[in-house]
């Protein structure tokens, strides 16, 4: 069986968009060659991503033409070519298609579907956008959080969940800095079946 993993750059204050729509692409953050090869190799090795509709569009419009864009630094085309290839699952109401390796579910059972997914999967599969986590997080099938909080303090913006009503503990499993000022802290949920 899988374990999701939902992987966020975030402020201290646990933000992880300060303008509506900025989706993690804010210039609070401090992201630079180290910390996209450490990104790098976590995506490496997932088994598998799972996005929700706007956190995938987000990726869809910028990694895909990343790969052959001889302006740019090789970490970032490595992880063009990475985002691009890994299998993925998108979850929207809206999007019946999607390109880049990707297969789209929805409806009132895409959580169940996502179940399934875990089970049937076997490794890392890493979730991306807020609302998404938080539906996993409900459901009991969020298993980690791996965090990269970016030295800034945002006051205000997205939060890293939405309405989250009861305590959970959380076991750390690693712990890193960048030369950036970013850290890293990978989670263990403990007691995520009593989110619901």
């Amino acid at each position: 069986m899988g374990r999701f993993v939902y992987s966020m750059n975030v402020s201290v204050d646990l933000r992880i968009e300060q303008v509506p729509g900025d989706n993690g692409a804010g210039e609070w953050l401090h992201i630079d060659e180290e910390f996209h090869r450490e990104a790098n190799a976590r995506t490496r090795d997932v088994a598998a991503i799972v996005h929700g509709r706007v956190f995938y569009e987000v990726m869809e419009e910028f990694w895909p033409g990343s790969r052959d864009d001889a302006s740019l630094p090789d970490f970032l085309r490595e992880y063009g070519e990475l985002w691009t290839a890994k299998p993925k699952v998108l979850v929207s109401r809206t999007r019946t298609r999607a390109d880049h390796n990707t297969q789209v579910i929805g409806g009132d059972d895409a959580i169940e579907q996502l179940a399934a997914y875990r089970a049937r999967t076997d490794g890392a599969i890493g979730v991306g956008g807020a609302s998404l986590a938080t539906q996993l997080l409900r459901a009991g099938l969020l298993d980690e959080l791996l965090l990269f909080t970016h030295p800034a303090i945002l006051g205000f913006g997205r939060s890293l969940f939405d309405d989250v009503d009861v305590p959970l503990d959380l076991d750390l499993l690693e712990q890193r800095s960048f030369g950036s000022g970013v850290t890293m802290h990978r989670y263990a949920i403990l007691d995520a079946s009593e989110a619901r």
